[in-house]
C-alpha cells in the first residue's frame, strides 16, 4: 500500500484525471442524515449507504486547513463561524477596492474573483458562488466528486445510550416519592441515542478538469496536497460517532491530454469490488476483494495506484 504522495503524472494539472476512492467505516456513522434523526444516509430502495460529496469536501478542507492553513495561499473559504461575505470583504480590502454600492464594476468583480482563487484553496479547487451581497463572482472548480455509495446494503443501527449526569439542575433535585411511600428521589440518568453502521465499504468517483484548473490557477502543489488529503483526512476526523474510518483505495486514471482519451465510466469499470465467498455478515475490509484491470489501457491513459 502506498501512503506517501510523490510527484508524478497524477499531479500534472494540464491533464485530465478521473479517480476512484474507496473508504470504509466500522461501527460508526460516516454521514448522518438530518432529515432522519441523524441516522446514516441510505438509498431507501436498495438500502445502500450514501455519503455526500459535501461531506467528503469538508474533510479535505479540514485537512488542508490543518496542514497548510497558516500559509496565505491555503486559506479555507467555507468554514464554521466565518460569514462568507466577510471573506469577500477581504478581497476588496486587499485590492483597495470599494465593496459597496448599488452597481459594482465588472472589472473590480473580476479582480476580486482572481484574488479569492489565489488565496483560498477550496475556491481554487472546488469553485464557489461568491455573488452574495459583496460580489466576488462565481468560480467553477476543476475538482468534482460524486456521492459515495456503499458496495453492499448497510444496516443502520440506532442504539440507546445512557449517562449518569443529568443536564438540568432541577432534574437532579427531589421530584417525587416512589409508589410505596419510600424516600423521595430525583432523576439520576439521561437517555440518548447513537447511530452507527456495523460495517460499510463505500465507493466514490471524482474528476479533475484541466480547463477549469487553468482558469483558477491550480498548481502541481495544489494537486499533490489534494491526493494527500484523500488518503490522510480520515485520521483528522476521528470522533466517537465516526467509528473506525480509513481510505482503502485510491486509483487515478490520467489522460494524455486535456479532453481525455476515454470515457470516465469505462475506466471506472476497471476497478471492481466483490464480496468474498462464504461471507454472510460483512464486518471488515478482508471480507472484500478489490480487483484492478490495468492491462491494455486505452492509448494515452495512465493508472496510478496511490492506495490499494
Amino acid at each position: 500500500m502506498t501512503t506517501l504522495i510523490q510527484t508524478g503524472v497524477h499531479t500534472d494539472v494540464s491533464k485530465r484525471h478521473d479517480f476512484v476512492l474507496l473508504f470504509d467505516v466500522q461501527d460508526g456513522n460516516p454521514n448522518g442524515d438530518p432529515d432522519a434523526g441523524n441516522l446514516p444516509r441510505v438509498d431507501p430502495e436498495t438500502m445502500h449507504g450514501l455519503v455526500t460529496d459535501v461531506s467528503l469536501k469538508r474533510k479535505v478542507r479540514d485537512f488542508v486547513d490543518r496542514a497548510r492553513g497558516s500559509e496565505e495561499r491555503y486559506k479555507i473559504y467555507v468554514q464554521s463561524g466565518v460569514a462568507l461575505n466577510a471573506q469577500h470583504e477581504r478581497a476588496y480590502a486587499s485590492l483597495g477596492l470599494k465593496s459597496t454600492g448599488s452597481k459594482q464594476k465588472r472589472e473590480d468583480v473580476n479582480k476580486a474573483r482572481a484574488w479569492m482563487c489565489e488565496n483560498f484553496y477550496d475556491v481554487r479547487m472546488f469553485g464557489a458562488v461568491m455573488s452574495t451581497g459583496v460580489n466576488c463572482g462565481q468560480v467553477r472548480g476543476p475538482v468534482q466528486l460524486t456521492f459515495a455509495r456503499s458496495c453492499d446494503p448497510i444496516v443502520a443501527l440506532d442504539c440507546s445510550i445512557t449517562r449518569i449526569a443529568v443536564t438540568r439542575k432541577e432534574d437532579a433535585e427531589i421530584v417525587a416519592a416512589d409508589e410505596e411511600g419510600g424516600q423521595a428521589r430525583g432523576k439520576t440518568t439521561e437517555m440518548g441515542r447513537k447511530a452507527l453502521v456495523p460495517y460499510g465499504l463505500y465507493r466514490a468517483h471524482g474528476f479533475f478538469n484541466p480547463h477549469f484548473a487553468e482558469q483558477t490557477g491550480v498548481t502541481e502543489d495544489d494537486a499533490d496536497l489534494f491526493w494527500q488529503a484523500l488518503q490522510m483526512m480520515w485520521d483528522q476526523d476521528r470522533s466517537s460517532s465516526r467509528g473506525m474510518t480509513a481510505c482503502r483505495g485510491l486509483y487515478v486514471f490520467t489522460h494524455g491530454n486535456k479532453l481525455g482519451n476515454a470515457p470516465a465510466h469505462m475506466l471506472f469499470d476497471r476497478v471492481t469490488v466483490t464480496r468474498n465467498g462464504g461471507v454472510d455478515a460483512l464486518r471488515s475490509f478482508r471480507d472484500y476483494v478489490v480487483a484492478v484491470d490495468d492491462g491494455a489501457l486505452p492509448d494515452g491513459v495512465t493508472l496510478t495506484r496511490l492506495v490499494g
